[in-house]
């Protein structure tokens, strides 16, 4: 099986292809595709949420990359694309999925916020965790799960000499199931041949975003 079959296995594994519902707000992951604020924008002109957040510090592949925050250098996008500031909140202190849940609800207490569903705007293979990071940390909350209209193919064909993100999709299903033994996200199956083709792209070389169990 060649790498890309592969990569799409854990792809469409990934995706969850939700139907999204007018909601009080929408929550921008924030990573280091910037792209994605497309898609909250694109959802905020349709009317499906008065407010945007935006989440995001830091993280592991930023830092090394940027020097402005996440969620900052996301706003000021959203801004130039027409959302008026007053409609967004920044939450730029977090560096990881959970924390990126656990203050987005310190900020909606903080602000006293009238959230209690929200539109979750991610990367687009990084759906499922992001979905089971947000049932564990905010189940309290009403939440759905989006990221950019773009196909598998065209997403791979854009990235084809960018192999950081094929590492960071097997880095994510690895975390699907550390991360659920830890009590840091929902449970959710992993199918055998998911598991699968997550070991032989290993095999191939696309491990640099996995971690030691005995790290965390």
């Amino acid at each position: 099986m060649e790498d890309k079959e592969l990569i799409k296995n854990l792809w469409d594994y990934m995706k969850m292809n939700q139907n999204i519902e007018k909601s009080d707000c929408i929550l921008v992951l924030g990573c280091s595709d910037i792209t994605i604020v497309d898609r909250a924008v694109d959802l905020f002109n349709k009317g499906y949420a008065s407010i945007i957040i935006f989440s995001g510090g830091l993280g592991k592949i930023t830092s090394k990359i940027w020097n402005e925050p996440e969620a900052n250098k996301f706003a000021k996008k959203a801004i130039e694309l027409g959302i008026p500031k007053e409609k967004i909140y920044i939450e730029n202190k977090s560096t990881n999925t959970g924390d990126n849940f656990r203050f987005t609800r310190k900020l909606i207490e903080k602000e006293k916020l009238d959230i209690h569903s929200l539109i979750i705007v991610c990367k687009p293979y990084d759906e499922k965790r992001s979905y089971a990071t947000f049932k564990k940390i905010m189940p309290e909350y009403i939440g759905a799960i989006t990221s950019k209209e773009i196909t598998f193919e065209e997403y791979y064909n854009l990235n084809e000499n960018n192999k950081k993100w094929i590492d960071v999709l097997v880095g994510d299903i690895q975390r699907m199931k550390i991360f659920a033994k830890k009590g840091w996200q929902i449970e959710m199956e992993v199918p055998d041949d998911i598991w699968n083709s997550y070991e032989e792209l290993i095999k191939r070389g696309y491990d640099g975003y996995l971690i030691k169990e005995e790290n965390i």
